[in-house]
């Protein structure tokens, strides 16, 4: 198996899913649609749907069986960032300006609850694929559970700045729901959709839960040192809304107090300058949190890849374009 494979075959499912997405997202006013549909057209990296199809196909199901899941754990996902973007006022996502930069956010506000609701239609579409309906009632759930953890997480993101000490398990409980919670879904819904047993649907669960907390914490780091151009949003943007990443966590634990003191002026300040982020970069970096993330990221990949090892699969080359997928998941560089 080889990463061009792998690309190609994404590329594949992606198509279907965007083509999935644009048949059943449609309505009139114009503008709500135009809102809603503008990170979707913009591109991104569709693992969540891809996540769907292999579970699926790993759990004895036909791929085409897990494309209205797959569009439906995207649509969700889309949601989550036009809502998460207008609480964090960022100006880009995916290279281009925000659904609220260009819509307003009160246009913004509805175009994400409308994505959520196309979720579930997205997801009822399986029905007409002769899923069967407990099947699809199954998947649902899955899909409500995760909506309610994610948004769960979204708010510890935003309470764990107003706290006094934050540790390392604080920020993981966070992360596990803010965002592992839905590459767990997304394989959950796959299996759940291709009438895997629940053990099967239970492992997969697992496995991508500690690749997703692998992937957040590459993201974390990437925020950090990455390329604006590549990222496609701001860089620094972490440390300007305050966010209690793993880097800021570790730094504070081991930073000098004058170091820490620039840190607690400069983070979470909307108003510090380019500069004043770049120092307060530096001091994390020199801290070593970045090879401590790496590490932990690595971590968590690796009890990921473990556990793939032990999972009976019904289609052998699915479950090595999983594995490479969560080898991607915590080396990317966007």
């Amino acid at each position: 198996m080889n990463s061009m494979k792998l690309f190609d075959y994404a590329t594949i499912i992606s198509n279907k899913v965007d083509n999935y997405i644009f048949n059943t997202i449609k309505g009139t006013p114009a503008e709500l649609y135009e809102a809603s549909l503008h990170y979707i057209k913009a591109g991104g990296k569709r693992l969540r749907p891809l996540i769907t199809v292999l579970a699926c196909r790993i759990a004895g199901g036909e791929e085409d069986i897990a494309i209205p899941g797959a569009a439906a754990v995207e649509v969700l996902h889309t949601f989550t960032l036009v809502h998460d973007d207008i609480i964090d006022k960022d100006d880009f996502r995916r290279g281009v300006p925000t659904v609220h930069r260009i819509w307003g956010t009160d246009m913004a506000i509805i175009a994400g609850d409308t994505l959520y609701a196309y979720a579930y239609r997205c997801i009822l579409g399986a029905l007409k694929l002769g899923v069967p309906a407990e099947r699809v009632l199954k998947s649902m759930e899955y899909l409500t559970d995760a909506t309610i953890t994610i948004a769960e997480g979204q708010a510890l993101d935003m309470l764990l700045p107003l706290r006094q000490n934050v540790s390392q398990d604080d920020y993981i409980e966070m992360v596990r729901k803010k965002t592992a919670t839905l590459f767990a879904a997304s394989a959950a819904i796959g299996a759940t959709l291709a009438r895997g047993n629940e053990e099967i649907v239970k492992k997969l669960q697992e496995i991508m839960t500690y690749a997703g907390i692998s992937f957040q914490i590459r993201d974390d780091i990437l925020g950090l040192l990455g390329d604006e151009k590549v990222l496609g949003k701001p860089i620094y943007s972490d440390l300007r809304e305050g966010k209690m990443t793993i880097l800021v966590i570790y730094a504070y634990n081991k930073v000098s107090d004058d170091e820490k003191k620039k840190m607690k002026l400069v983070i979470g300040n909307r108003a510090a300058t380019i500069d004043e982020l770049r120092d307060v970069a530096n001091i994390i970096k020199k801290s070593g949190a970045v090879e401590y993330a790496n590490s932990l990221a690595d971590k968590y990949a690796e009890k990921a890849l473990a556990m793939l090892e032990t999972l009976e699969s019904r289609d052998e080359e699915a479950l090595e374009m999983l594995k490479e997928v969560v080898d991607f998941m915590v080396k990317r560089n966007y």
